[in-house]
């Protein structure tokens, strides 16, 4: 949607202006003179003026200049008075400050401000008629648009006018309207014959890489264009045609038509999606997407905006399909793609709101709620799908929203309010369950009998837990001027759920802590704490609880760790200015954390299952720091390796932990590189690694790199984080000047089979893009063809 205005800068006649001429009484020439009235300057190598008519025609190099003036400055003054007046809360009287005479003499002068240039070849003022004619070269500029024409006629008390082979441009929003003639026939409406425009910047005699053109336009008072056999081009060359078109063409936010969105699909078939913005006000909006899909059927969707202020701001997005292909007549759309869900009704409503009041009250609201759980995989490309969506929420808010393939999605309101050292948040948490699951089923073996035979119990699934509310207030404080610190992590949350155990807990975790004065290069500090958590269970649904409905648990812990840290810097060159830093720092750590039943509590969350601890931890932490000849300082890089030894008597066969490494390297500023490793040491080897890599350049090239494996027995991740082994790629490559290639695969080779793959060719000069799209998933191949010009194609953004 294409969203300038058509400026032009006209000017109104004055008696000054008039007076320029009044002088004649007869034909007179004036060469190479400047002649100048209290509004009107004029600069040409000839002038001859008339008398009757009263006129004038300037020659070569002519130069027509509108001033504004200012009154001066005036001279500053400012409130003094003797002590006398202070002590006695007298009034102090106006006095004069002193100034250098330099300094008044030149505040007491007028001020200019030239408004309007106009210059051309040659000019003819018609006093009389308050109109000027100009020819050759012809250009009228003022702060931000310039109008450049061969010839001109100009009316300057209608401001009306008419041009010849005319040229509009605006800087502010990079407008470049070209035409035979263009007619400027009352305030702000134009008439253009056989005239072309577009929103970039062109340069004189260049063909535009785009552009929109018709025989005849009419830009109306309102904003609009109308185009009478109009055709779109591309380098000058007409690819499409439409005997009538509107546009707008103000400098502010018009309601219109987006550029069409094309897709095919294997599964969906042949897709159109042709947008409307909608202009509510200078600060929201609202977008409607009517997409259909040839196999599915129509899919509207909605995207409204508001924003009242930088962090006061909010969006909401919509769509709705009445599924065709979910029809359970459809045998081999399910028997393909192995999806669950038996909803022809399908929907994905999601939003974020940001609201910051006064008195640091900060609120956040998501939300995230879909008809079932394959929706989101399924559509997942396209201006409306799971990942233009993610991305567009995450760079206006700075968050997204969870995995495409969770069941459990997420809606809340946060509020936070904050004091100094302290801060307070509530919560409000629903549960959007996308699992078809009714039942759960599990399957125990005795450890101690392994031929014993397998025991299958089948119990209804729970449902998942809401938070209304959850109440957390935390906070740090020195306990006078002492170097003894109190911390408290204090919540209290109501757990509803429509099927399963529920109810009330409340968390009390108060601690000390206070660092220890071992010397002056050892690093010392000691914490204790005590941790009461109760409970009020209940239960809904058929679910029963038979271990108390007010259970407790306590208990202490504490910590202590001791290090040092040695520093060095390397010169590179033998200039300590071009260097390398290197810290190292040795530690040892002991954390303790008392034992205790917790099997007659609810398992609500990690809070419920906390397990008892009694190891110390050695490690080493390195931290390497460059400078550079110019002063700059960067982070080259760390590397931290530990291990722990576990005292319990469980723990009395394998005490040792794997041994974790973490890297992290920035060798240069466009190359960063991550690894992480856990080493078994009792004959396990390697047991999970990961390596994630990410450069870019500044073409515009790019490569990501996540690569990661988790052996199946490794105790130290839950069930949900074991057995993967996955590769991940995201590249970007400029192969031509204005063309780029794009890939992304998700490779599992735990399960041997690609999961997405991606592929997108961009052409993309200035101004405009279009981008030809290719997507695998497992069971279905989707071609998008995308095209954007610059300003138009996707609203401009809301004005603040």
């Amino acid at each position: 949607m294409t969203k300038f205005s058509i400026p032009f800068p006209f000017v109104k006649p004055s008696l000054a202006f008039a007076s320029l001429f009044a002088f004649a009484v007869a034909p007179s020439a004036l060469y190479g003179e400047t002649i100048k009235t209290e509004e009107w300057q004029i600069e040409a190598d000839k002038v001859t003026n008339f008398d009757n008519p009263k006129s004038v025609i300037a020659e070569g190099n002519v130069v027509l200049t509108k001033i504004r003036r200012l009154p001066p400055k005036a001279i500053a003054q400012k409130k003094q008075g003797s002590s006398w007046s202070i002590l006695l809360e007298e009034t102090a009287t106006d006095s004069i400050e002193e100034v250098s005479i330099q300094q008044a003499v030149a505040e007491t002068k007028e001020r200019k401000i030239v408004e309007v240039t106009i210059s051309a070849d040659w000019i003819a003022y018609d006093v009389d008629r308050s109109s000027i004619k100009a020819r050759g070269n012809v250009s009228i500029k003022n702060d931000n648009d310039q109008l450049l024409a061969e010839s001109a006629t100009v009316n300057l008390t209608q401001e009306t006018g008419s041009f010849k082979q005319a040229t509009i441009i605006r800087d502010s929003s990079d407008l470049h309207l070209e035409g035979e003639t263009i007619e400027k026939t009352g305030f702000n409406t134009y008439h253009i014959e056989d005239g072309w425009v577009i929103t970039c910047k062109v340069a004189k005699g260049e063909t535009p890489p785009w552009s929109f053109a018709s025989t005849d336009t009419t830009i109306t008072q309102g904003g609009y264009a109308t185009l009478k056999h109009a055709t779109f081009r591309i380098k000058g060359v007409p690819v499409l045609y439409t005997p009538w078109l509107m546009l707008p063409v103000g400098n502010k936010r018009k309601t219109g038509f987006l550029f069409p969105e094309i897709s095919n699909s294997d599964r969906s078939g042949f897709g159109f999606n042709l947008p409307l913005f909608l202009n509510i006000s200078d600060s929201s909006d609202l977008t409607l997407y009517p997409e259909y899909l040839a196999k599915r059927g129509f899919m509207p969707g909605f995207e409204y905006r508001y924003i009242l202020g930088a962090q006061n701001k909010g969006s909401i997005m919509a769509n709705y399909l009445d599924d065709d292909l979910s029809d359970p007549s459809e045998t081999e759309y399910w028997q393909e793609t192995g999806y669950t869900h038996t909803n022809q009704e399908r929907y994905w409503v999601r939003g974020k709101m940001d609201h910051d009041f006064a008195n640091n009250i900060i609120t956040r609201a998501d939300i995230d709620f879909v008809s079932d759980r394959d929706y989101l995989t399924e559509f997942d490309t396209g201006t409306t799908g799971f990942s233009s969506s993610n991305d567009k929420f995450f760079d206006l808010y700075g968050r997204g929203f969870q995995n495409k393939t969770s069941d459990e999605r997420q809606n809340s309101l946060k509020i936070l309010k904050s004091w100094s050292g302290m801060s307070l948040t509530g919560t409000f948490l629903a549960i959007n369950d996308t699992s078809d699951a009714e039942t759960v089923t599990t399957t125990t073996i005795d450890p101690d009998d392994p031929t014993q035979t397998p025991v299958t119990v089948t119990t209804i699934r729970e449902t998942p837990l809401w938070k209304l509310p959850s109440l957390d207030f935390t906070g740090s404080k020195t306990l006078g001027d002492t170097s003894l610190a109190l911390d408290w992590d204090t919540n209290y949350v109501y757990y509803y759920r429509e099927e399963g155990v529920a109810g009330h807990r409340v968390d009390l975790y108060p601690r000390l802590s206070m660092p220890l004065p071992l010397g002056p290069y050892i690093e010392a500090r000691t914490a204790a704490g005590l941790r009461e958590t109760l409970y009020n269970v209940t239960t809904n649904g058929e679910t029963t609880w038979d271990k108390g409905d007010t259970p407790n648990r306590f208990l202490g812990d504490f910590h202590t760790e001791i290090g040092t840290t040695l520093l060095r810097k390397f010169s590179l060159t033998g200039d300590q200015s071009n260097a390398i830093s290197h810290s190292f720092r040795p530690y040892v750590e002991y954390d303790y954390l008392s034992d205790t039943d917790q099997d007659d509590l609810p398992e609500f969350d990690a809070v419920d299952r906390i397990a008892d601890r009694n190891e110390i931890t050695y490690g080493i932490d390195n931290f390497a720091t460059l400078f550079g000849k110019s002063g700059s300082e960067s982070d080259y890089g760390w590397l931290k390796i530990k291990q722990s030894y576990d005292f319990r008597n469980e723990a009395s066969e394998e005490p040792l932990s794997p041994v974790n490494l973490r890297l992290r390297w920035t060798p240069i500023s466009s190359l960063r590189v991550i690894y992480k490793t856990d080493i078994g040491v009792y004959g396990g080897g390697v047991q999970s690694y990961g390596l994630e890599s990410y450069y870019t350049n500044s073409r515009g090239d790019y490569l990501n790199v996540d690569y990661r494996y988790t052996d199946e027995d490794y105790s130290g991740l839950t069930t949900e984080d074991a057995e993967i082994h996955q590769l991940n790629v995201q590249t970007r490559a400029k192969l031509f000047d204005f063309i780029y290639a794009e890939y992304e695969i998700q490779h599992s080779f735990s399960e041997s089979r690609v999961i997405e793959q991606n592929i997108s060719l961009m052409y993309n000069p200035a101004c405009w893009s279009v981008e030809l799209t290719s997507q695998y998933t497992p069971g279905d191949h989707n071609i998008m063809l995308v095209f954007n010009l610059a300003n138009i194609g996707s609203p401009l953004g809301i004005k603040m």
